[in-house]
């Protein structure tokens, strides 16, 4: 007598569809833009803490936080938190597969502060040159529209 073929009781869940481009650009475009302004807040509020090291030092204050070290902490912290709030903001947005806009963005990101952090250096309150920042939000938006394969 043969032994009847096992039925499955749970069917696996289908894979969902990809968002469309125009709603998944329309995200990026707010969560780069997001990204953008925390990081730039973050880094010209940590310089801001580098010219205060740096009065505080030329007036004879004791050793401390020096502005070696905030303008270092400044770079490092705005260089994680873009990933940061890119990853985070396109998963709560619903997206998966975000990597290569992480990636682009976080590129990005370092590529305009190193060849911006000049400007905002010497100033408190200065902002980075706009046209590198909207450079920034729109090509990290791009970057959101390559995926790549699903293993099938």
């Amino acid at each position: 007598m043969a032994t009847p073929a096992p039925v499955p009781t749970s069917t696996p869940p289908p894979a969902s569809a990809p968002t469309p481009a125009a709603p998944r650009l329309l995200k990026a475009l707010i969560v780069s833009s997001a990204g953008v302004a925390a990081s730039h807040l973050v880094l010209s509020d940590t310089l801001y803490l580098s010219l205060a090291a740096q009065a505080s030092a030329a007036l004879g204050s004791g050793p401390g936080y020096s502005s070696g070290q905030a303008f270092t902490s400044a770079l490092v912290n705005t260089f994680l938190l873009m990933p940061l709030v890119l990853w985070i903001g396109m998963r709560i947005t619903g997206e998966r597969k975000v990597g290569p806009m992480v990636l682009v963005g976080t590129v990005g990101w370092v590529v305009a502060v190193g060849n911006g952090v000049d400007a905002i250096d010497d100033r408190p309150g200065a902002i980075l040159p706009l046209e590198s920042l909207a450079l920034v939000v729109g090509v990290t938006a791009l970057a959101s529209l390559i995926r790549r394969r699903s293993r099938v």
